[in-house]
């Protein structure tokens, strides 16, 4: 029978490694019951992340009509119209063929110089002339020189077409819904060129970049070179040969033929928000523009889907947006993208999503445009985006950038 004094008479030695074998059960324990959470919650969010998708492709409106890469219409602006063109039946057949009939157009004589100036009802207010004429085809036929003091020219049908003024524009980003530091879209154009660079920070991969610089031709925007850079990892570039009519690509020796309309993955947000924004009646649930898109390897066909009008909740409050969608490219084809463009802001994109196959979620959200250098050429990174959300805020020129500002 034990005695107090037999109980007294353990080792400390002997106690210790007791208290340090009980430890280490219960750390053991401890862990095994954090790997099985973990693989709880990684089973439980493999069959769930659909969830997470903005849209659910369950909804996707029906399709009421395929649109496909159109000419720019242009026409002068101001200027009297041909003559061939006067009566009154020929300017209805102009338009009347085309449902979705678009226009650019080119400054032309002075309003005093012709009472007939305004005939054509169908050029915008805010189309870009000039930049049309710079790059145009045969196809695109005009008299007119670049200044815009030429003769008289004829229409030519196609797509309605406006490029969205230049900015600095900037986006709070998400990765799989959790903020990071802020991304920003650099855009600017004079109507004739165009630069585009965008700027995403990822946490623990570093900052992916992606730049589109190019000129506007016959077809909108006309990109000669895409640029992308992942973290950590060298440039992938991808040239336009417009002479050879070639697609080049540093990732690969492999070429492809250029197409007309061919757009890079950003450049196209942009050739769709200026289709949008010369047209924005042509693009109701369901209307479908197709876009010929090349990566930094290759090249497909993306069908761009119009969903609907929705509002987009961003730290400057509620803004009205239409939510564009590519569809799939192919059977089983998880990829998703998504492009909300508000009207408020000249049709700049408000929220960009990209759905990754395993449900990865980069998402863009406009957090405002980033104030101008000031008189040092000091940038102070205020946010004046403010000043951008009425749909009459005024919009530079692109035809005289100089000259004032004009509606949206």
């Amino acid at each position: 029978m034990s005695s107090p004094s037999a109980v007294r008479s353990i080792p400390p030695a002997r106690l210790a490694r007791a208290q340090r074998r009980a430890s280490r059960l219960r750390w053991t324990g401890v862990l095994a019951a954090v790997v099985g959470a973990h693989l709880i919650a990684a089973q439980w969010f493999e069959r769930h992340h659909d969830t997470f998708k903005p849209v659910s492709p369950e909804h996707v409106p029906v399709q009421v009509a395929l649109l496909k890469p159109e000419r720019i219409e242009t026409q002068a602006a101001g200027s009297p119209p041909a003559a061939k063109a006067a009566p009154a039946a020929p300017t209805h057949a102009v338009r009347a063929p085309r449902e979705h009939v678009l226009t650019a157009t080119r400054p032309g004589p002075k309003p005093h110089e012709t009472a007939a100036a305004t005939e054509p009802a169908s050029a915008p207010v805010d189309a870009y002339a000039a930049s049309v004429a710079s790059s145009a085809t045969a196809g695109a036929a005009t008299n007119a020189d670049a200044s815009g003091q030429g003769t008289a020219q004829h229409t030519t049908p196609g797509v309605k077409f406006s490029v969205p003024p230049s900015g600095n524009l900037q986006y709070d980003t998400f990765y799989n819904g959790v903020r990071n530091q802020p991304g920003t879209i650099h855009w600017s154009s004079d109507g004739r060129s165009y630069d585009m660079i965008v700027s995403v920070p990822l946490p623990f991969i570093g900052t992916f970049s992606y730049a589109s610089h190019g000129h506007v031709d016959a077809f909108g925007l006309a990109p000669d070179q895409y640029i992308e850079k992942r973290g950590r990892r060298g440039e992938d570039v991808t040239t336009f040969h417009r002479d050879t009519k070639q697609i080049g690509f540093t990732r690969t020796p492999a070429t492809l033929p250029l197409q007309d309309g061919a757009q890079d993955r950003f450049s196209m947000v942009m050739q769709l928000a200026s289709l949008v924004r010369g047209d924005p009646d042509a693009y109701q649930p369901g209307v479908t523009r197709q876009f010929y898109v090349t990566d930094n390897d290759s090249g497909e066909i993306w069908p761009i889907e119009t969903i609907g009008d929705e509002s987009v909740r961003t730290d400057r409050g509620i803004i009205d947006a239409r939510h564009f969608m590519r569809l799939p490219r192919r059977e089983g084809d998880r990829r998703r993208i998504d492009v909300w463009l508000a009207p408020s802001l000249g049709w700049l994109p408000v929220r960009l999503v990209q759905t990754e196959p395993n449900g990865t979620q980069i998402e863009l959200v406009w957090r405002g445009r980033i104030a101008a250098p000031d008189a040092n050429g000091n940038e102070n990174g205020s946010d004046t985006s403010s000043d951008d959300t009425s749909p009459d805020a005024p919009q530079p020129s692109v035809t005289d950038p100089g000259a004032g500002p004009e509606k949206p």
